[in-house]
């Protein structure tokens, strides 16, 4: 019989840092992503908070702006951007921008 598969490919101990640096890099992307998830969510919030305030002056856009544009991403980007997660990045927007140094 051969040896055992760790001991092929160097040792357990190439294997187990292998192993280990695959982890650790595999968690640094998900911290990434969540991050730059947060950050766009902040930005689409503040655009619409924007938009929104800008609204004043137009007439015409109502209520159905969230559902227009829940639709229009939703088709183009999938799931995620339903009208009430447009809310919540809104509101994400809106509380943050209330804190000072934010």
């Amino acid at each position: 019989m051969g040896a055992p598969r760790s001991q092929t490919v160097g040792g357990p101990s190439l294997l187990g840092n292998l192993g280990e640096l695959i982890r650790q890099a595999r968690q640094k992307v998900l911290r990434t992503v969540d991050t730059v998830q947060v950050q766009t969510c902040w930005q689409i919030g503040r655009h619409i908070v924007e938009f929104e305030q800008e609204g004043a002056k137009r007439a015409g856009y109502g209520k159905q702006l969230l559902s227009t544009l829940a639709q229009s991403l939703t088709a183009e980007f999938g799931k995620g951007f339903d009208a009430s997660n447009l809310r919540y990045m809104r509101l994400y927007a809106s509380v943050l921008s209330s804190i000072p140094n934010s």
